[in-house]
């Protein structure tokens, strides 16, 4: 299991500088190292950890540019479903479910671009829905950032906004999830204790992704995310 930490630390390290720049992707990186050393059924809760304290840093780093509004309405839908979620982690296989995500993230970028007027028409309220199917899905498989990214866009959350306001509504969904998975017994002293080692870095990590993200233009970030949003839904798809 030693032998493993290099390697577990070094992908935490760039899934949250990923994480930082793009507002998702970090999960799709670091979870399968995750897996391969302890396990899906502690990974998942382990992740959540880790996670919780790179959300809450990314916060910090980007706080002046949050869309609390956007995140007050996201919690609203995601706190409940976290809770159904980690009840249904407990239960049922994700295999079926990355693939149904796989293809929605695909079609989100497509219909984005075919009618762009989604852009400027979505409405704050819109996130009570998608806080709660994100919560439910991350609660399940452990990550599903790429599927909040194109509402955040399709809102015109950019840049510090976007990974922001991000941040803080995932935030604020892995405390409900860890608290639930401590409820139905899920966690154990070392799950916690692993995740909480990996936090330092995933800080590291968000400082590094926030150096980069000043320093890109709105359009290439634009690109960047929707290039990882569909890599992501390929990924899910033929997982």
């Amino acid at each position: 299991m030693m032998d493993q930490w290099p390697l577990v630390l070094s992908t935490a390290l760039i899934a949250s500088s990923i994480a930082a720049v793009a507002g998702t992707g970090g999960g799709i990186i670091l979870l399968p190292v995750l897996i391969n050393a302890f396990g899906v059924r502690d990974a998942v809760p382990m992740y959540a950890v880790a996670q919780l304290i790179g959300n809450l840093s990314r916060v910090g780093l980007n706080w002046p540019k949050i869309e609390l509004r956007v995140v007050g309405w996201f919690a609203l839908g995601a706190v409940p479903c976290a809770i159904l979620g980690s009840w249904l982690f407990t239960r049922i296989s994700d295999t079926g479910l990355l693939r149904l995500l796989g293809v929605f993230l695909i079609v989100s970028v497509v219909v984005r671009h075919l009618h762009p007027s989604m852009r400027t028409t979505f409405a704050p309220h819109w996130f009570v829905p998608i806080g709660g199917s994100f919560a439910s899905i991350s609660a399940i498989v452990g990550s599903a950032g790429p599927f909040l990214a194109p509402f955040y866009l399709s809102y015109g959350l950019v840049k510090g906004a976007f990974i922001g306001t991000e941040a803080l509504g995932t935030a604020v969904m892995h405390v409900t999830k860890l608290t639930s998975y401590q409820w139905l017994g899920v966690m154990s002293p070392t799950i916690w204790l692993t995740g909480i080692l990996l936090g330092p870095v995933m800080i590291i990590g968000s400082y590094v992704g926030k150096l980069v993200l000043d320093r890109i233009p709105i359009n290439v970030f634009v690109w960047l995310v929707e290039a990882a949003i569909v890599s992501f839904g390929g990924y899910f798809l033929f997982k």
